[in-house]
């Protein structure tokens, strides 16, 4: 009989011995271990057949390695070393061939004995590069979780690589452009966090970003856990057209949120917010309800609560933006024509003035560079009036001067009495930092000194005003001259003093540092002797205030209705106070474009009798004949409907009846006998 039959018989062919304790262990020790210990006996204490000389052997050796670690083997040369699989199956099918000749057989066991360390060595090698590739996966998790820059941000520095145009005035060489928005800076927590500490703004945040619930990250705003969980209202984002590296975009309504758009319509007619409560319950991320709510709130000194429903409002939209819509490329343009648009810009603006209020200029600074990059040339919220006093009130007067020197050429910036009077204040503050060197300190001094007397010269009729907000009495010199006396306010046209009143009753308390009255007065003395010598400048701003001032544009009325100031509001002319002003669409413009239209309704008092209508407000649900019942709609909305349209029918009932007792006769004491029956 052969060996190889006795070996069978036995139950020791070879690649079939029984595997020993330490055999286990055979991919999961280092090299050291497997050096230094030896072979493993057997539980009867005799060795395994072979153990001195080859050591244990399996039947498929690679059993006990991860595929996986094979798969994420070693690279070289851009390609995996998957040939060292390939090569130690080849080492074993050699040892299994199928001459039986002793020197085939010792050739196997030295293979197999160059293979062992070998493959040792490989394992090893493939557990560490593991190892290091889930801890890099571990810590790419948690900055993740942490706020990680997102593809935005990457093609934002690809953007600033390749020198890609962006709209506007060219940029300065190895300059962003002046309109550019940064990410980071569009959260208020950076700027608060210079202020007090990153763990005294991002202490009570962690926990909350741990067990996030929504799914999207967004730049505009953070979702809270108060919040409804988000369902996609209806509201998308689609792109109308690219051209000259600049792209259009447009917001949408499905269906549903126009029937839910038609339902906030007749909301708002009713003059009664819970009906846009009820609204909100079966719709929760309406942006128009929310926006309208948010200053219902307002109006209540309900802050919170305001500041809570416009950042609602922000996400519900962010989520809907088109995958190429941009927030800091600049070459996004949005509509102000399309309804759909305003509730954007108007969400921003909202926005905004909550974190200036809320003592964080710098990020409102950055929303306000959004909104105007959105529809720059036409800049429909009017932002030019409101840019230059965030950049003083966030001392970026680097900004302020940049933004004038780019855009005065095409813009003519200096014809508006902030900019006139906030880039001078500017050169003076920047001159008074110390850090910088004396040459470029005396520099700004006297552009300070240039541009404030040509402020002063162009618009007169701001110095008394001002020193009157910073109560200060001036010199019965200049109070009693004829060019800065009370004729100077009086004569100027009524855009202009709207234009006036609204800088003052924004940016009045920057100007009340005594340096800065001090710099004011000698300029205004500078003035003086100018105008008493005949300077013809005066004569060309006086001709120059007459043409240009004649009657302001929608868009600033329309800001001066968001601003919200007493004094610019008071100075509206009659035929825009006299109009219906709504908080989600304030002055809407004369051209606007409608993707669709509100289907026309029957007025519950133009129309009809009044006792059906008295029934009919009893009766939410009663019809008249021919009239088609109200589609949709909560119980507690048909309800608060139905309780407002029974207080104008019985208005109504009450102005037409009239009672005339013929017969009775009249009185002579008309106070009667002063006696109840």
């Amino acid at each position: 009989m052969s060996r190889r039959a006795l070996r069978r018989l036995r139950g020791e062919q070879r690649g079939q011995e029984p595997l020993g304790p330490g055999a286990l262990q055979f991919a999961l020790r280092d090299d050291d271990d497997v050096e230094e210990e030896g072979p493993k006996r057997e539980p009867g204490g005799q060795r395994p057949r072979g153990a001195a000389k080859e050591g244990v052997r399996v039947n498929n050796r690679f059993e006990l390695i991860n595929i996986e670690d094979l798969e994420e083997g070693p690279v070289v040369n851009g390609e995996r070393s998957d040939c060292l699989l390939t090569d130690a199956v080849v080492s074993r099918n050699k040892r299994r061939s199928p001459s039986g000749s002793t020197e085939t057989k010792r050739d196997g066991e030295a293979a197999d004995r160059a293979a062992l360390p070998e493959q040792s060595n490989i394992s090893g090698k493939l557990r560490k590069k593991k190892k290091k590739q889930k801890s890099k996966k571990n810590a790419t998790g948690e900055t993740s979780e942490n706020g990680l820059e997102d593809i935005d941000r990457i093609l934002e520095r690809i953007e600033d690589s390749s020198g890609l145009n962006r709209p506007g005035p060219p940029p300065l060489s190895s300059k962003k452009h002046v309109l550019y928005v940064e990410h980071r800076h569009l959260n208020p927590d950076t700027e608060l966090k210079r202020y007090f500490g990153a763990r005294a703004v991002l202490g009570e945040q962690r926990p909350r970003q741990r067990q996030r619930v929504y799914p999207k990250c967004t730049w505009l705003t953070t979702p809270k856990s108060t919040w409804p969980r988000y369902s996609k209202p209806g509201l998308s984002m689609r792109l109308l057209e690219s051209r000259k590296g600049l792209s259009s975009f447009a917001f949408e309504h499905s269906e549903e949120y126009q029937q839910t758009q038609h339902k906030f319509l007749a909301a708002v007619e009713s003059m009664e917010p819970n009906n846009i409560v009820v609204l909100l319950q079966t719709s929760p991320y309406h942006v128009d309800s929310l926006l309208q709510l948010s200053d219902a709130c307002r109006f209540q000194e309900d802050q919170e609560m305001a500041r809570d429903l416009v950042e609602r409002a922000l996400y519900s939209m962010e989520c809907a933006f088109h995958p190429l819509f941009s927030l800091t490329s600049g070459t996004c343009r949005l509509d102000y024509r399309r309804p759909e648009n305003r509730s954007f810009y108007l969400a921003l603006y909202k926005q905004m003035s909550f974190l200036e209020k809320r003592g964080c200029p710098r990020t409102a600074l950055e929303y306000c560079k959004l909104i105007l990059s959105l529809e720059p040339d036409e800049d429909p919220l009017c932002m030019l009036l409101l840019i230059d006093h965030l950049a003083l009130r966030a001392r970026n007067y680097e900004y302020l001067i940049r933004l004038f020197q780019e855009w005065e050429a095409h813009r003519n910036l200096s014809q508006l009495p902030n900019f006139a009077f906030s880039v001078p204040l500017a050169y003076f503050l920047l001159s008074q930092q110390a850090d910088l060197p004396e040459q470029e300190l005396s520099s700004a001094r006297e552009k300070a000194s240039l541009l404030i007397r040509q402020a002063l010269t162009m618009f007169p009729g701001v110095l008394m005003s001002l020193l009157e907000y910073c109560s200060v009495r001036p010199d019965a010199a200049v109070a009693n001259h004829r060019f800065f006396g009370p004729d100077a306010e009086i004569s100027q046209p009524p855009a202009l003093s709207q234009l006036v009143s609204l800088y003052l009753g924004r940016s009045h308390f920057l100007w009340k540092e005594p340096a800065t009255m001090s710099w004011l007065e000698e300029n205004v003395r500078e003035v003086l002797q100018a105008v008493d010598a005949g300077d013809p400048a005066v004569e060309v701003c006086e001709s120059r205030r007459k043409v240009l001032y004649q009657r302001a544009p929608r868009n600033i009325h329309r800001h001066v209705v968001l601003s919200e100031i007493k004094e610019a509001v008071a100075a509206l002319p009659p035929d825009v106070t006299t109009q219906s002003v709504m908080g989600f669409d304030p002055l809407p413009p004369l051209d606007t474009i409608y993707s669709y239209v509100r289907p026309e309704r029957l007025s519950p008092v133009s129309h009809g009798n009044t006792i059906a209508l008295f029934f009919r407000s009893l009766l939410p649900n009663y019809t008249m004949e021919g009239e088609r019942p109200e589609d949709g709609g909560a119980g507690g909305l048909n309800h608060n409907q139905g309780l407002n349209r029974l207080m104008l029918a019985v208005r109504d009932m009450m102005a037409n009846f009239h009672f005339h007792d013929l017969e009775a006769p009249h009185e002579d004491n008309p106070e009667g006998d002063g006696e109840w029956d």
